[in-house]
C-alpha cells in the first residue's frame, strides 16, 4: 500500500511538472484572431447609452463594428453574451501594483528622476487578479513620501506576456506630486527639511527654480549655437534637472497626491507661478469644498468613494465628495489605491449613485472614460466606440450590481481573463494569456 502511494505521489508530480512545461512553452502570445464579435450582450457603451442585444466586431485589436447589427466574417470567433453585460475595461487611475517596496524613493524629498518602470514586476500576481475585476488599465505612480516623486508607468493588464508588452504604448508621460502630512512627516522625523507644510512648498518651489534656471542656461547655450559660435560651451547634463524641466516644458502630466482644500489653492496657485498644468489631485478629500476652483483650472480628481479618517487631513471627507465635485464640472475617477480595492473598482463606483445620486453611466464613466482622460488615454479606451482599443469585459450582471460578476476579459481583443477555465488552484495558461479564478491581492505599500 505504501508503494501505491509513492507511485501516485511520482505520477502526480511528473503531470503537474509536464502541466508547468506546456504553460511555460505558450508564455509567448499566439496570435489573436482577426476577428472576434461579442453577440447579444447588453452593451454600456459609456458615450452612447446602452444597446439592447448589441454586438461588438473587433478586428486586429480595435473595436471595428457596435450596434445591434454588425456584420460576422466567415471563421470569425463568436463570444455569445445572450442574457449578459459588456462594457469597457475599467481603469484604475491610481495604482502601485507590481512595485512591491519600491514605491518610494524616501532618500530626498526631489526625486524625479526615479522611473516606475525600473521598479515594475510584470509577474506579480496582482496584475492577473485585478483581470477578475475587470481591470485592464493601471496607472503606476510612485509613492506620495516625496514631494516631487518618480515618473509613473501605465501598463495595460496582459498578464502572462514579456515585460514591454505589458506597457501602454505611446502613453504619456505622468509624475506625481505630493503635498500634506506624509512629506513633512517622513523628512521631519529625521530632522530634515521639509518638517512643516511651508516647508513642503517650499522645497517644490525651490525645485522648480532650479529647473527653470536649468532651462535658462540651455535655451542661451542653443542661441549661441544657432549664431554660430563655436566656442559655446554646453551646460552639464543633469537627469534630476531634466525631469523637473519636461514639467515645465509640459511633457510630463502633473498627477498630486493632495487632501486639503487650502493645499489644491496653493498648488495651483504654484503651477501658474512656474508655468505648468496640473492634471489631478488624488484623493482630494476635500474637493468639494472648492470644486468651482479646481473646475476652473482643468484639474481632475482621483478620489476614494468611501474611505476617510485614517489620518488628520482626511478627517473632513464625505461620501458626496465625487458628486459634489463632478457637478461642480471636476472630471472625477474613482480609483482603487489598493490591490484589493481594485478588484472591485466596479462597486466603489456605484457607491457614488448612494453617496450624491450619480447616474448608471456617470458612475461607470468613473472607472472608465474619466480615469482614462486622467491618465491621458481618453482618446486610446475607456468606452466602447469604433476605432478604440478592444479592451472589453464581460460580466453576468449588472457591473453596477453587487451580484456583477466579470466573465471575460479582453484587452486588445485577446481574452485575458475567462472565469469558466479551470485553475487548478493557480492561474491556468492558456494561449499565450491568462484564465481561471482571481485571488487576492495586497494593499500597496504607500505611504498614504
Amino acid at each position: 500500500m505504501l508503494q501505491s502511494k509513492k507511485i501516485f505521489m511520482v505520477l502526480a508530480l511528473a503531470v503537474m511538472l509536464l502541466i508547468s512545461m506546456s504553460g511555460l512553452a505558450q508564455m509567448s502570445p499566439k496570435p489573436a484572431p482577426v476577428d472576434t464579435v461579442i453577440k447579444n450582450g447588453t452593451i454600456l457603451t459609456v458615450t452612447h447609452g446602452v444597446i439592447h442585444n448589441g454586438s461588438i466586431l473587433i478586428r486586429n485589436g480595435k473595436i471595428a463594428e457596435v450596434g445591434q447589427s454588425v456584420t460576422v466574417p466567415p471563421g470569425a470567433v463568436v463570444i455569445d453574451a445572450t442574457g449578459k453585460f459588456v462594457m469597457p475595461g475599467i481603469i484604475d487611475s491610481h495604482s502601485h501594483l507590481a512595485l512591491d517596496s519600491d514605491v518610494n524613493e524616501a532618500t530626498s524629498p526631489v526625486t524625479p528622476h526615479m522611473m516606475m518602470l525600473d521598479a515594475f514586476d510584470y509577474t506579480d500576481k496582482a496584475i492577473y487578479h485585478t483581470l477578475a475585476g475587470g481591470v485592464t488599465t493601471s496607472l503606476l505612480l510612485h509613492g506620495s513620501a516625496n514631494m516631487i516623486g518618480g515618473q509613473a508607468v501605465i501598463i495595460k493588464h496582459k498578464f502572462g506576456l514579456d515585460r514591454d508588452e505589458l506597457l501602454f504604448p505611446n502613453a504619456p508621460r505622468s509624475i506625481k506630486f505630493a503635498s500634506g502630512e506624509n512629506p513633512k512627516r517622513v523628512y521631519g522625523g529625521r530632522n530634515q527639511l521639509p518638517s512643516t507644510r511651508m516647508g513642503n512648498f517650499a522645497v517644490q518651489r525651490a525645485a522648480l527654480q532650479e529647473a527653470r534656471e536649468y532651462m535658462r542656461d540651455w535655451d542661451a547655450y542653443d542661441e549661441k549655437v544657432k549664431k554660430g559660435d563655436k566656442d559655446a560651451k554646453a551646460p552639464k547634463r543633469d537627469l534630476k534637472l531634466e525631469a523637473l524641466a519636461d514639467i515645465l516644458r509640459g511633457k510630463l502630466m502633473v498627477q498630486i497626491h493632495c487632501y486639503r482644500a487650502d493645499e489644491f489653492l496653493n498648488e495651483m496657485a504654484m503651477a501658474k507661478e512656474f508655468g505648468y498644468k496640473i492634471r489631478a489631485f488624488h484623493h482630494g478629500l476635500e474637493v468639494y469644498k472648492v470644486a468651482d476652483k479646481v473646475a476652473a483650472e482643468y484639474v481632475g480628481l482621483a478620489t476614494f468613494a468611501d474611505w476617510w479618517g485614517y489620518k488628520h487631513e482626511a478627517w473632513d471627507a464625505i461620501p458626496w465628495n465625487a458628486v459634489m465635485s463632478m457637478r461642480k464640472g471636476v472630471t472625477v475617477s474613482i480609483k482603487s489605491d489598493s490591490n484589493d480595492f481594485a478588484r472591485r473598482l466596479n462597486q466603489e463606483a456605484a457607491k457614488t449613485m448612494r453617496y450624491g445620486g450619480a447616474t448608471e453611466e456617470e458612475a461607470l464613466k468613473m472607472i472608465t472614460l474619466n480615469a482614462a482622460w486622467i491618465l491621458g488615454i481618453d482618446d486610446r479606451v475607456g468606452s466602447i466606440e469604433v476605432g478604440k482599443d478592444a479592451d472589453i469585459t464581460i460580466w453576468n450582471n449588472h457591473p453596477l450590481s453587487s451580484y456583477g460578476r466579470v466573465e471575460k476579459t479582453l484587452i486588445d481583443g485577446t481574452v485575458f481573463f475567462d472565469s469558466s477555465l479551470p485553475g487548478l488552484g493557480l492561474p491556468f495558461w492558456h494561449g499565450g494569456a491568462m484564465s481561471g479564478a482571481g485571488g487576492f491581492g495586497n494593499d500597496d505599500g504607500e505611504v498614504r
